[in-house]
């Protein structure tokens, strides 16, 4: 604030200006010139007050003419006081939210001093309260080169990182923010927060759906820090997602051989088995890597939770999604993933125990049979993704007269319409993508939720993190993957079918059995074929088995089985759809069809489609589509018996080699279940040299739409109600 003057004058012309008396404190310092012409301080605040008059021309030629009759020296000396005087009215003009005033007078001192570091920084955060910022203003203000020739003492490195973060917020992929960026990471004194912020904002844009983003600044960072091990594991995932699948292998890899530390080495062979299996084409690497993660899991349970780190522990449970894509051994997989989640449960635990003590004591739920139930729905996939499309139709039929759903988007994409769709059906929904565990925690336990219901399991960092921390009296979990075996889930939703009585002596989780299937939809939107048979080079009287799933589900013992049913349908092809490297996929299936004495010119690749609905018209090119095993398909599972295509699938012991068989069931259907792999190369050469078989399961499809559980979602919903209901009674029972 502008110094007060210990004499009498001094002090009544500052009263004026504090007063917004302009004209009177002018009047004073004209009056002070006048009578001490040689006292240039009068001049640098009558300058000011023409300013704040509006007179910016008077204002100039009052300071210039104060200005002329000095020497060098002077004039230096002089425009450090006019300096001081403007930035501390500046400064008072921001104290009070005057951001226009203070915009004004913060241009006159960039005109005075345009490498004036901080005050460029305090106008482009001005700009931004005041709805004027442009990106262009970095250029023109010359602030990159500022900072690159700046002392970094001279800098306010806190008005710097918030000036950044405004910048990397309104537009990442400009030219300038990377250059800004790349400034203040190499010329800042205390560099962490910096990188803390990029890197944060990179993870925002993954949620966000913009993995291009996330690999630009996540990038950048790691060309400061080559061997930064938290740099290269979120690189190789954005890399991943953004389809840089050559460079997220070699980035994974790099980071495993920097590993040092236990949980180094599990995240380490965790990250180089993600990026090989989902490019689908190097499973051989990928079996020894997944027994070098075994092992070193193995030594990490050996340790104290207590002594692991939150933030190093946070990806652990996680990292065992993919352990059913290697075998199917439900009582081995789910033992090892029980340990983790209780190891993952003790140590979130200890860091968080004042907070779960809190959630431990529910803030103030109506404890009562009649109450309109609170039911809370947490995921990364509400949109365009197989468990939106899926979980739609419960938000359709819920009833509003005794649940209150609220929605958490744990990652969102605004400009999906299918997100949208949630948000519309929803008593209340939150965008917490940008929130981290304890304040999304905080927003469940503050909405006094009574069910919490996690629809993404393991497969959700976040989730994780805030179902272990146990916000709500109640916690579930349903549809988008195994249990997670933490022990804050009380429940998990599954069926007759895909999980058997056998199975409770695995799981920790009360399994609530759904009486007929654990989901069911009323079908889907299918649009227009782009594909045709003239278009693969394949004959109109030709057969075509289809397989369409992820590289993770890609095991090539099934793909050797489904060589087996080509070679003995003559006049088939095998219709491989869904890769990520063509090249890569192409290969692995041509080495395994030449070990299976299979042409590899009775191959055909198909990219994914562009649209979910083009996806579901060409699955009509299929005469018959081969299941994945020991992960079944569980969406496209339901697609393909919605289109009434013939499937086979090989029933297995986990939950994952299970989806195929609840559905089949469920929708009235047994022809192509196969218990063990000859009758899955049965079903499949039976459905290929069998024209009216294939018939005949296509009639009953079609016919199960009228009749099968598998399509009434409506019902479903209603006994999805029920359970919510008992589970609700049998905690009033205890509490």
């Amino acid at each position: 604030m502008t110094s007060i003057a210990s004499n009498p004058f001094q002090q009544q012309a500052q009263h004026y200006l504090l007063q917004g008396d302009y004209d009177k404190a002018a009047a004073l310092y004209e009056q002070a010139i006048a009578q001490e012409p040689q006292l240039r301080a009068n001049y640098w605040h009558l300058g000011l007050i023409r300013l704040l008059q509006g007179q910016e021309g008077d204002a100039q030629i009052t300071w210039m003419s104060a200005m002329l009759a000095g020497e060098s020296e002077q004039i230096t000396l002089w425009t450090r006081e006019l300096l001081a005087v403007l930035q501390a009215e500046a400064e008072r003009r921001e104290t009070t939210s005057d951001w226009q005033m203070a915009w004004v007078i913060r241009q006159h001192i960039r005109e005075i001093a345009p490498e004036y570091i901080n005050n460029l920084l305090r106008l482009l955060q001005i700009s931004t309260y005041l709805e004027l910022f442009n990106i262009e203003d970095l250029a023109a203000f010359k602030l990159i080169e500022n900072i690159q020739t700046a002392s970094p003492q001279d800098i306010d490195e806190g008005l710097l990182l918030e000036v950044l973060e405004i910048v990397l917020e309104y537009d990442p992929c400009h030219p300038l923010t990377l250059e800004l960026a790349e400034a203040c990471l190499s010329s800042s004194c205390e560099e962490q927060p910096f990188f803390e912020l990029v890197m944060v904002t990179a993870e925002r844009f993954l949620r966000t759906f913009h993995p291009d983003i996330a690999v630009r600044l996540a990038s950048l960072c790691l060309r400061f820090k080559p061997d930064n091990l938290d740099i290269l594991f979120s690189l190789s995932v954005y890399q991943q997602f953004d389809g840089q699948y050559t460079e997220a292998i070699d980035t994974a890899k790099h980071y495993y051989a920097l590993s040092q530390t236990l949980v180094e080495k599990v995240l380490g062979s965790f990250v180089v088995l993600s990026s090989l299996m989902r490019v689908g084409g190097y499973w051989q690497e990928a079996c020894a890597i997944v027994e070098e993660y075994k092992y070193y899991l193995s030594l990490l349970l050996a340790e104290n939770p207590q002594m692991i780190s939150q933030h190093d522990v946070s990806n652990i449970l996680p990292a065992c999604f993919f352990l059913p894509y290697f075998q199917d051994s439900r009582p081995n997989t789910r033992h090892l993933l029980n340990r983790v989640a209780e190891f993952y449960q003790t140590s979130i635990e200890f860091h968080n125990r004042e907070l779960c003590d809190k959630y431990h004591q529910p803030k103030s739920i109506q404890l009562s049979h009649q109450k309109v139930l609170r039911i809370g729905y947490i995921s990364d996939c509400f949109r365009h993704h197989s468990v939106g499309w899926l979980s739609r139709w419960v938000f359709k039929y819920h009833n509003p007269k005794h649940f209150q759903i609220y929605t958490y988007f744990t990652k969102q994409k605004k400009n999906d319409s299918l997100y949208h769709w949630f948000v519309n059906n929803s008593y209340q929904s939150w965008d917490v993508s940008t929130l981290d565990s304890t304040g999304f925690a905080d927003r469940i336990y503050e909405d006094e939720i009574d069910i919490l219901v996690d629809l993404d399991s393991i497969t959700s960092t976040l989730g994780c993190q805030v179902m272990a921390l146990k916000p709500a009296p109640i916690q579930v979990t349903w549809l988008g993957w195994d249990a997670s075996g933490l022990p804050t889930i009380d429940y998990y939703i599954a069926d007759a079918y895909v999980l058997p009585e056998s199975a409770q002596a695995d799981y920790p989780e009360k399994i609530w059995r759904l009486p007929q299937t654990y989901i069911a939809v009323d079908g889907f939107e299918v649009g227009v074929p782009t594909v045709r048979r003239e278009d693969l080079g394949i004959p109109d009287n030709a057969v075509i088995y289809l397989t369409s799933q992820i590289g993770f589900k890609r095991h090539p013992d099934t793909i050797r089985l489904q060589m087996q049913i080509i070679k003995q349908v003559p006049n088939s092809y095998l219709v491989v759809k869904g890769f990520a490297d063509e090249k890569a996929v192409q290969q692995f299936f041509e080495q395994i069809a030449a070990q299976e004495g299979v042409e590899s010119d009775r191959l055909r690749f198909l990219p994914l489609a562009t649209t979910e609905v083009v996806h579901r018209a060409n699955l009509s090119i299929a005469d018959v589509v081969l299941d994945t095993y020991p992960y079944n398909g569980a969406t496209t599972t339901l697609e393909t018996l919605w289109m009434g295509i013939p499937l086979v699938t090989r029933v297995g012991e986990q939950f994952a080699a299970r989806n195929s068989y609840t559905m089949m069931m469920n929708a009235g259907v047994t022809a192509g279940i196969a218990w063990t792999d000859d009758e899955y190369v049965e079903w499949g050469v039976s459905f290929g040299k069998n024209p009216a078989l294939r018939q005949q399961i296509t009639w009953q499809l079609q016919q199960s739409r009228q009749t099968a559980p598998l399509w009434d979602a409506q019902e479903f919903t209603l006994e999805l109600e029920k359970a919510y209901q008992q589970m609700w009674i049998k905690y009033l029972e205890t509490h």
